[in-house]
């Protein structure tokens, strides 16, 4: 990365630290969740152990997993993404970024990574929670391996990023955040679970992004957002590229036209 490039990374990165609202929420998105999650099974076993098991342990992992990764992460990266995609047309800066010189496709491009530092940032505080209470509550429950915990910080990172990345595109190409967070949480929350679960619509389920990431999910997560797909690792690859491909280009391509 050059001078150039460092120096609108840390401008983009920036913007979005003095975001407070929407980095307010989330962290909420993210990880009340799971401190809920964690601390109402915790009270559930000490009051009634013969009746809920323990809070913690590899079953914990994977709940905690499943709400961080295909819930509530992927909803707080789409926030991320939507504030890096529209913050400078929503600022009323465009034009004065424009005016520099600075080429169009390299203040979209410096928009990527920052939202990705943003977003990881927040998500691996909440995968150290979802660790650190699988261990705290396992009592005698197993207990995920090295092996295990890293795929899963893996998983973590590769589900929340592409969505988050998706969402800066999607953004940068209809340049209005109510517009952008609306319609990625429709299709996040909505029609992904239910495109997902038509059968007959066969083979054309595999382009639905969510399933394509839920198949690298180092743990069976079950459910509607669960792997109801079952696909290639090839075909989740080009699924996720493609995706990735089509909204950084709409959005690279907007960001050229856009009137400043």
């Amino acid at each position: 990365m050059n001078a150039v490039a460092l120096r609108m990374f840390d401008a983009d990165l920036l913007k979005l630290r003095k975001k407070r609202g929407t980095l307010v929420w989330v962290l909420v998105l993210a990880l009340l969740p799971l401190v809920v999650l964690f601390t109402v099974r915790a009270v559930q076993h000490s009051s009634t152990p013969h009746r809920y098991g323990p809070a913690g342990g590899t079953p914990g992992f994977i709940d905690g997993l499943r709400l961080l990764c295909t819930f509530f992460g992927p909803l707080a990266a789409i926030l991320v993404g939507v504030e890096a995609g529209t913050g400078d047309v929503s600022a009323g800066v465009f034009r004065d970024l424009v005016v520099t010189g600075r080429s169009r496709s390299a203040l979209f491009f410096s928009r990527v990574p920052a939202a990705l530092a943003v977003c990881w940032s927040v998500m691996i505080v909440g995968y150290a929670i979802v660790v650190a209470c699988t261990f705290a509550f396992a009592s005698h429950l197993p207990t995920p391996d090295t092996a295990l915990i890293l795929n899963g910080l893996g998983f973590t990172l590769l589900a929340t990023g592409v969505v988050c990345v998706v969402a800066v595109g999607f953004a940068s190409l209809t340049t209005s955040k109510p517009a952008a967070i609306t319609a990625l949480i429709a299709w996040q929350l909505v029609a992904s679970p239910l495109i997902a679960n038509i059968s007959s619509l066969g083979s054309a389920r595999d382009g639905v992004l969510s399933q394509a990431l839920v198949h690298f999910s180092p743990v069976h997560i079950g459910g509607d957002r669960g792997a109801n797909v079952t696909m290639s690792q090839t075909t989740a690859l080009i699924v996720m590229a493609a995706w990735l491909a089509v909204f950084l280009a709409l959005g690279a391509w907007r960001t050229r036209r856009m009137d400043a």
